[in-house]
């Protein structure tokens, strides 16, 4: 009889949790699923946001919370998800960082709480209870975990500077 492990069981509830809320979102943005704008309204909040170009932005936002919150909640390359929803939920806290950070006045703390918690599960693992585990941790390896956390820090940091320089140029021609 083996012992349940109260530690990947908890690893489990987290990933599960939290890739659904991810997934959940980004099904909006894609799909309009649960009262979102889909690919159309999203595109032209990206615009409206100034992320350039607005409907490549889009996708890459939904496809980072849809796939990334998938891939959470199943365990499977647990590093590249968690690297993935982290870097999307910056450049949510990018948009929503003049607001504050309380959520009730538009702040960014949802989203902030959201890729802490992405990246936490992709730094930590997955648990015996994932994918991850089933198939040997093929792609839950140290050389992943560095490849996807830098490679999405450098996408993010690209796509947040693009972001704030249209912004200051904007501003300029005001």
């Amino acid at each position: 009889m083996t012992c349940v492990n109260r530690r990947d069981l908890g690893l489990l509830v987290l990933r599960v949790g939290t890739g659904a809320v991810l997934a959940a979102h980004g099904t909006q943005k894609l799909f309009g699923w649960f009262g979102g704008g889909g690919i159309e309204g999203t595109t032209a909040g990206m615009e409206a946001m100034g992320f350039h170009p607005p409907k490549h932005s889009a996708v890459a936002a939904g496809l980072g919370e849809v796939a990334g919150g998938a891939l959470l909640a199943l365990g499977l390359a647990t590093p590249a998800a968690g690297a993935a929803a982290a870097g999307t939920m910056a450049g949510a806290v990018a948009v929503h960082a003049p607001a504050g950070f309380f959520a009730q006045g538009g702040g960014y703390e949802y989203p902030a709480f959201l890729g802490f918690t992405a990246a936490a599960i992709g730094l930590t693992g997955p648990g015996r209870y994932s994918l991850d585990h089933v198939t040997w941790h093929v792609f839950n390896q140290p050389w992943v975990v560095a490849l996807a956390f830098a490679g999405s820090a450098a996408a993010t940091a690209a796509v947040i500077g693009k972001r704030a320089r249209g912004q200051g140029r904007s501003a300029d021609e005001t």
